[in-house]
Order: C-alpha cells, then structure tokens, then sequence
C-alpha cells in the first residue's frame, strides 16, 4: 500500500491514465521553445531579459531546497551554503586562476558535494527542528568564515568574474548581455528540470518518498532510511551550485551577501508557494517572486517585507500552497452544485 502511494505520488499518476511519451516529448519541446521566444514576444528589453534570466537562475537555486522539502520532509535552512559555495568557487578560479566556465562548474560541483557530504554526515542522525537547526548554523558558518577571509575577498567580495564563454560549433558562444545568457539559462534550467523528472521516477525518489511517509515501515522493508537521506541531500547540492555558477558570471561579482536571509526565504517560498512535489512548482514560484521584484519592485526593504509576508500568509492559509487553495475552492463549488 505504502509503495503504491509513493509510486503514485511521485508519477503524478496510475499507468493507465498517463499521456503518451511521444505526447508528453512533443509538449515539452513546444513549451521550451515557448520560453525561449517569451522575452522577445514580451517587448525584448534588456530590463525583461534580465528577469527571466533571474527566474531560471533562482528557480534552478529553488529545485535543490526542493528535492529536500519534498522528498525528505525536512526544511534545510543550509542551502544558501551551496549556492555561494558555486558561485565563490566560480568566481574565484575564473577571476584568480583563469579557469574557463566549464572547469569552473565541475569544481564547483566538486566543492558543493563535499560540503553536502560534511552536512549531511553531521545531520544524519536529526529530525525536523533539529535539521534545520543545524543546516541554518552551517550557514551562519558559511557567512562569518567568508566575510572574514580574506582570500575569499572578505566583505568586499570578488570582483571582475569575466563573461561567460562556451565552446560551440564553429567557435565559442560569448555571453555580453543578459539576453545572450538567456539561452545558457533556458538550456540549465531545462536540465534541471529534467533531472528532478528523472528523480521523481526512480527508486531513489520512490524509497525517498516512502521513508518520509513512514520511516519504521521502510526500514522494516528493507531501505536504508540513513543512506537514502543522505543521497537525497547530497543530489540536492549541486542543482543549487549550478545556480551558483550562473548568477556568479550573470552578477560579475560575487559577496557574502549570497549568504544573506533573504535568499534562503526565496528559496523556500519559491518551493511553499505553488505546493510542494509538483515538477514545475520551484519554476512557477520562482517567476511569480521574480517578476514582483524586478518588474514591480516597492524597494529593497519593502521587497523583501513582501517575500516574508508571502511566506507567512500561504503557510498561514494553506500549508499546501496555492494548490491546496484552489483544490479547495474547486471542492467548495462543487459542494454548492449539490
């Protein structure tokens, strides 16, 4: 019964009523395409290139505090950890060392697991408040060590993170502009997306799903609860490192502010907002976020009194997001058709 519910919550549905794959491929390949040309339906201003770029950075940010919320049941209040962590390593071997992008991103990666690694082996044995105690402390960590070093640039940060460059078909792709980051955006968002997709239907996701719906009952089936947090919690980094990497050569600079409250209230309202476990939650959250502060701004404190007001009212009025509304709403109306 537990299995069943857990391969169900995680495909979304029962075998029999899934849409084709050719279907469910072709609409995929429609909606990216769709994204892809949004910005230059929608005026192709610089101001509009650089809110979706922020929208699929932040939502790739979003996806790995995702994978934890949903799948572990735990509210991990460390993950502004590994997104500077991705952007300090970038920033710091391109401008120091000269490291192109792509070495870049695998230290990056490198870096990030081992900190999840070192976490994960200090929280494996907590729960609930105790976890986000500690992953919050970790962060804490992570802000005095790099404001106070200075080979991480101290409070000033690193400066001078060059453009983006890519090798492509007959040369290199060379990023100036926000709207040529846009594709190198889109292109790591969709591979996000597409990893967590791949997550949600493997045993991994599944035996994840289970343990946190009943933790006694799966380690009386066989799954090793500890082990299957841990390399839930390890995936989970770099999907936030990856984001790291980006806003490091989309900003130029990187600072300890990356490591601010602010962030990590982004990250978890981006997951809260829409509801947890849906594939493209982190996304929507994130777009609906990033469009009020950059197309709607009221200013950098206001901005963000909105983010944890936000927050608050939807946990407040439904734990289950705004899915949870509207499947309420949808029971209500029906209720009075009776």
């Amino acid at each position: 019964m537990t299995a069943d519910v857990a391969t169900r919550g995680t495909t979304g549905a029962p075998a029999a009523r899934r849409v084709p794959t050719w279907a469910r491929a072709l609409l995929w390949v429609v909606l990216v395409a769709l994204a892809y040309l949004l910005p230059s339906l929608l005026g192709g201003s610089d101001r509009i290139y650089t809110t979706v770029v922020l929208v699929a950075i932040f939502a790739i940010m979003s996806y790995g505090v995702d994978v934890v919320l949903s799948y572990l049941g735990e509210v991990s209040l460390g993950h502004t950890l590994f997104w500077a962590a991705g952007a300090y390593t970038t920033a710091i071997l391109a401008v120091r060392s000269g490291w192109t992008p792509i070495p870049a991103l695998l230290a990056s990666i490198v870096v990030t697991v081992l900190l999840a690694l070192l976490l994960g082996l200090a929280t494996l044995r907590t729960r609930e408040f105790v976890f986000s105690l500690v992953t919050y402390a970790a962060a804490i960590i992570g802000l005095t060590v790099v404001q106070n070093t200075q080979a991480l640039g101290g409070s000033d940060g690193v400066v001078g993170v060059p453009l983006l460059e890519l090798p492509a078909f007959g040369g290199t792709y060379l990023a100036r502009t926000n709207a040529e980051l846009w594709p190198i955006a889109l292109v790591c968002l969709v591979l996000v997306v597409l990893l967590v997709a791949r997550f949600r239907r493997s045993r991994l996701g599944t035996t994840a799903l289970m343990a946190q719906m009943n933790g006694e009952l799966s380690t009386a089936m066989g799954v090793d609860v500890r082990r299957t947090r841990m390399l839930v919690f390890v995936l989970s980094a770099p999907i936030t490192a990856l984001a790291g990497w980006l806003y490091a050569y989309q900003r130029s600079y990187v600072s300890p502010d990356l490591l601010s409250p602010t962030f990590l209230l982004f990250m978890l309202t981006a997951v809260i907002l829409p509801g947890r476990r849906l594939l493209l939650g982190p996304l929507v959250g994130a777009l609906l976020l990033t469009s009020q502060q950059q197309l709607a701004s009221l200013g950098g404190d206001a901005d963000k009194i909105v983010l944890g007001g936000v927050l608050a009212v939807v946990l407040l009025a439904s734990p289950t997001g705004l899915v949870g509304i509207w499947h309420g709403l949808v029971r209500r109306v029906r209720g009075s058709r009776r």
